[in-house]
C-alpha cells in the first residue's frame, strides 16, 4: 500500500470531525458588550454594609451569563458585578444571566452592527427580563474618524439607543471590564 493510499482513509476521518456547517459560527464583525449589574430584583438586602458587600460579592461570583447561539463568547462576572463579553455576534442578540436561586434574566440587544462596542450600565436582574437602571448611560459606539452620531439606531433592552461615530482611540477600552460608581479597579492578577 502506497502512502497516499494510507492517508486517504485518515484523510476522509479528519474532514468528517469537522463539524457541521450548520453549527454556530464565530462573526467576522464580533461586538464587545460590557456592564455591570445593579442587583437581583428580590434578593434580600442588609443594612450592615460589611454584610451586604459580602452578599453582593456571593452572588456576582455564582451568576452566570452565556449568550445565545454562540457557545464560543468569552467573559464573565467580576467580583464588583462588571461584566465583558467579547466575540458576540452582532445584530440581534439574547445574553442570558443566570443568578443563584433566580429565574434566568434575558438582555435582547436587536440591529447592534458589526464590530460595535455595547455599554450597558446598571443592570437589575428580573424573572425573565433585565431593567436597566441608567438608561442614559447606554452606548452602542463604532469607529469613525470624528465623533459623531451614524443615523442608525440599536435596540437594548427595549431602549432604542443611537449608534455613535468615535475616533480609534476612543474604543481603547473595549477589552476593559467597566468600573461601577463606587468600586475600585479590577486588576488582573498575574501568577
Amino acid at each position: 500500500m502506497t502512502a497516499r493510499a494510507a492517508a486517504l482513509p485518515l484523510l476522509v476521518l479528519m474532514l468528517a470531525s469537522c463539524g457541521s456547517p450548520d453549527g454556530p459560527l464565530l462573526s467576522k464583525e464580533p461586538i464587545s458588550v460590557r456592564g455591570w449589574i445593579a442587583d437581583v430584583e428580590g434578593s434580600t438586602r442588609y443594612e450592615v454594609a460589611q454584610v451586604e458587600a459580602y452578599r453582593r460579592l456571593q452572588l456576582f461570583q455564582q451568576t452566570y451569563v452565556s449568550v445565545e447561539n454562540a457557545p464560543y463568547v468569552s467573559g464573565g462576572i467580576n467580583e464588583n458585578g462588571s461584566f465583558m463579553l467579547l466575540d458576540v455576534p452582532p445584530g440581534t442578540v439574547t445574553i442570558t444571566f443566570q443568578a443563584p436561586g433566580a429565574p434566568a434574566a434575558r438582555l435582547v440587544m436587536q440591529n447592534v452592527p458589526g464590530n460595535a462596542d455595547v455599554l450597558v450600565p446598571a443592570v437589575l436582574l428580573r424573572p425573565t427580563s433585565v431593567s436597566i437602571l441608567q438608561p442614559d448611560g447606554l452606548v452602542v459606539r463604532v469607529v469613525g474618524a470624528e465623533r459623531k452620531p451614524t443615523g442608525a439606531f440599536a435596540t437594548i433592552a427595549g431602549i432604542r439607543v443611537p449608534v455613535m461615530q468615535v475616533p480609534r482611540a476612543e474604543l481603547s477600552d473595549r477589552h476593559d471590564p467597566p468600573n461601577p460608581p463606587g468600586t475600585s479597579t479590577i486588576m488582573p492578577v498575574v501568577k
